[in-house]
């Protein structure tokens, strides 16, 4: 960690803690109330800003989903991956903490890993109005004092840019209000059934400074609970779990009804000990070896010669300026972003699979190796936007947008020992040789600086042709250049030296929508519009590492292209007394998808185009209330994504990218219902119950796991006493899972709710992701979910 970094740390720990201290000082300093960003009436009306203007969500003329700030209290979510099951159409796979992928509507390129820094990403992101995506890498805000999560399906490259080939998600914050002292503390422990204990202290705070400023403040702490056992010298119990703390502060100044700027400060920092993994197969633990006690792992454990970890810093500073100019509004939004992390994994098996590969001692094989991937990340965003601010058939917005991204990668493999076992079995001198003027007793290094730069014009325009009928035409130009340099060393490494790799792209996408009111309760809505996603460079293979097969399969791709995409989309909003009703059909036609694969032996990954694919499906959602007190909400969508390429000969069978073959990670049906009871127990509490079930399809992980599946793998490692036959069979397709929870609780007329939960309340173990290294040679797993948990909330607002 930089100093810089650290102090920053101390510092904004000591303001959490200040704030902390504010609100239990002072507890008549609080209330939950609405803001001005979003506003309920008795019809349960919800205003979003998903075409960045003020909309009722049935006025929105495409699809979205918002979970407002009481669905996600009520739900228990704490990540984006609970609410996801609540949003038909929205798929996360989980990675580990801080590293889930966001799909939407089936749109997906297959398995993202924390070593392809180049790849961008599919579902754009957003806090307020401040983008935070960064493909894998989108940091893992925490929903307290959120006013809403929106999910805006389909392409939004007209007004969100690039990354939002598939969709949106944004995160919109209570903003603070004017004249209004409010806030809420909220605790909450809990404890995994074969795991510790966790919780959480949640503070926000809202004060006014006279008549025309407010300052609204948020702290939270939250141990995560761990559930991974973990077998070795590197092990444990529960090695997976961690912490997350951090806060915002943000300060409006409104000296008048035409102008307004609301400065921003966010901080948060994740750490985790371990990983999600449950392994099936180590190098050094499995029930193949003879002269090692043979080890069969078990469900939710792992093997480590050394512990792991994961730390994500992020600070964010923020400036958005509002001003009204007669009949027109101009809006300027500024961001800046510093993000520090670090993936430290147990790299042991890995080394120790190419150990034996290139003919090493049994005493290299088992030295502990740490591959440490670190992202330094600087970006700039300036966004300026004039719109109509006025009563009309005729609506306007035009806008500009800038960014700058510096990001360093690096990655070390520190493995104390190593270079003597080089020189000893390869010749004296060999290690000095590939060092490259990297480290000594590290086979692999990598240093890789980007510079991305985007320039963007955008503007949509909207008319009412008639009283029932509007026509919405928008468009993006974007200019976008990416700098990549590469130097690598040791051992296992290229050896590359200062290799400059330029990618430039520019181009325009279009949008265009219909809205016909058929009556004041229904509205049916059709699209096209055109996302993109930029393209890039591979890095190159670590070719000492791969075998003849995988270099003469993988070693001709280098860049690839922009991901391009047509949505064609037809959809209905109804609503009447106590019930809504939203859903929609569409077609996705996809051309140079950018697919990810895993290069085997050479511990590569690479990203290439294929030229045709497409995503198709139906997603609706249905709320009702059939009488006073109870309410039922169900959503859900069935998507058919496939390959509509095949590519030639052999390379089909390696990579499944074969036509009629499903696209990775999506399920083609996933469904969500909950029902939710209360009811009065005395004049002043309210009790209630609700109860939730979540059904997700299966999946597969990457487009060739569809390939002779169930996959036999063939360790190929004579080590430990095993044959060189040993081999375990997986199969690839991860099975569907279902989630039933829980919870009741009371709310009393002082602004007190106890709320008591079970999660996942049958204990199913799901299968989120597998993970692989080295084509199986050296670890094969699968990343889970987390186990049956138990827990109370207590939360109070004043």
């Amino acid at each position: 960690m930089k100093m810089g970094a650290t102090n920053r740390s101390t510092y904004i720990s000591q303001l959490l803690v200040g704030t902390a201290a504010i609100l239990i000082a002072n507890p008549a300093l609080a209330q939950d109330a609405a803001t001005d960003d979003v506003q309920a009436d008795e019809g349960n009306v919800i205003i979003v800003t998903a075409t960045k203007r003020d909309t009722t969500i049935q006025d929105v003329p495409f699809s979205i989903n918002a979970q407002t700030q009481e669905d996600i209290q009520r739900s228990g979510a704490v990540t984006l991956e609970d609410l996801s099951r609540n949003v038909a159409g929205l798929t996360i796979q989980n990675l580990g903490p801080g590293q889930s992928q966001v799909s939407v509507r089936g749109i997906s390129a297959g398995q993202v890993v924390r070593d392809q820094p180049g790849v961008k990403e599919q579902v754009g992101v957003y806090l307020d109005e401040s983008v935070i995506s960064l493909s894998l890498f989108t940091p893992d805000i925490d929903l307290f004092d959120l006013n809403r999560v929106e999910t805006l399906r389909g392409p939004q490259g007209t007004l969100f840019g690039s990354g939002s080939v598939g969709g949106t998600i944004r995160y919109i914050t209570n903003q603070p209000t004017l004249g209004v002292t409010e806030g809420q503390v909220e605790a909450n422990v809990n404890v995994i059934d074969g795991g510790n204990v966790g919780g959480h202290l949640k503070g926000a705070v809202n004060v006014p400074l006279g008549d025309t400023a407010a300052i609204r403040a948020v702290g939270y702490y939250t141990r995560y609970s761990g559930f991974i056992d973990a077998q070795g010298p590197g092990g444990g119990q529960n090695v997976n779990d961690g912490e997350r703390y951090g806060g915002r502060i943000a300060l409006t100044f409104e000296p008048s009804d035409t102008f307004s700027i609301t400065p921003r400060i966010i901080y948060q920092k994740i750490t985790a000990n371990g990983f999600n993994r449950q392994e099936t197969y180590n190098l050094f633990a499995n029930r193949f070896t003879a002269t090692r006690p043979a080890v069969q792992l078990g469900e939710r454990e792992q093997f480590l010669l050394l512990p792991e970890a994961f730390e994500d810093e992020t600070f964010i500073a923020d400036l958005t300026i509002k001003v009204g100019l007669g009949a027109h509004e101009l809006t300027s939004v500024s961001s800046y972003i510093n993000r520090d992390i670090l993936v430290s994994r147990d790299a042991s098996a890995l080394t120790g699979s190419v150990s034996v590969d290139l003919g090493f001692p049994a005493a290299a094989v088992v030295l502990p190796s740490n591959l440490r991937d670190t992202t330094d990340l600087s970006t700039f965003t300036q966004e300026l936007r004039f719109a109509s601010d006025y009563d009309g058939p005729f609506q306007w917005l035009i806008g500009g947008f800038y960014s700058d991204v510096q990001r360093d990668y690096r990655q070390r493999l520190p493995t104390p020992g190593y270079d003597a076992f080089t020189d000893a079995t390869l010749g004296a001198g060999t290690s000095a040789a590939v060092a490259n003027g990297f480290p000594v007793n590290s086979p692999f290094n990598s240093d890789l600086p980007f510079d991305i730069e985007q320039l963007a014009v955008f503007g949509e325009v909207s008319y009412e042709l008639t009283d029932k009928l509007t026509f919405t035409a928008g468009g993006r130009y974007y200019d976008f250049e990416e700098v990549r340099i590469i130097t690598t060393g040791g051992l296992f490494a290229n050896g590359d030296s200062g290799v400059v790799d330029t990618t430039a792209s520019d181009g325009f996408t279009p949008r265009f929508l219909l809205s016909y009111k058929a009556s004041d309760d229904v509205t049916i809505n059709a699209q096209a519009a055109q996302g993109f996603r930029l393209g890039g460079v591979n890095d190159p293979l670590n070719t000492p590492l791969c075998n003849a097969q995988d270099l003469a399969l993988f070693g001709g791709f280098q860049d690839y292209s922009d991901e391009k995409l047509w949505n064609y989309e037809l959809g209905v909003k109804t609503q009447g007394a106590g019930f809504t009703f939203n859903a929609a059909a569409f077609y996705n036609d996809i051309s140079n998808l950018q697919v990810t694969l895993d290069a085997g032996s050479c511990s590569s990954r690479i990203v290439f185009n294929v030229p045709e694919a497409y995503a198709a499906g139906i997603e609706a959602e249905l709320g009702f209330s059939p009488s006073p007190g109870l309410s039922f909400n169900v959503s859900g969508s069935y998507i058919q994504s496939e390959f509509n390429s095949t590519l030639p000969g052999v390379l089909a069978t390696a990579t499944g990218i074969r036509d009629g073959n499903r696209l990775p990670s999506v399920p083609e049906f996933q469904l969500s219902a909950n029902g939710s009871y209360e009811w009065e127990l005395g004049e002043a509490t309210t009790a209630f119950v609700t109860g939730s079930f979540q059904h997700v399809g299966s999946r597969f992980t990457q487009p060739s796991d569809q390939e002779n599946n169930p996959r036999t793998f063939v360790h190929g490692l004579p080590f430990g006493g095993a044959p060189a036959t040993a081999a375990t069979t997986i199969d690839l397709e991860l099975p569907d899972y279902q989630l039933v929870n829980f919870s009741a609780g009371v709310e009393l007329e002082n602004g007190l709710s106890l709320t008591a939960y079970v999660n996942n309340l049958f204990d199913e173990n799901p299968l989120l992701s597998f993970d692989r290294e080295r084509g199986g040679r050296a670890r094969l797993g699968f990343n889970i979910g987390q186990p049956r948990t138990f827990g109370v909330t207590a939360r109070q607002t004043f």
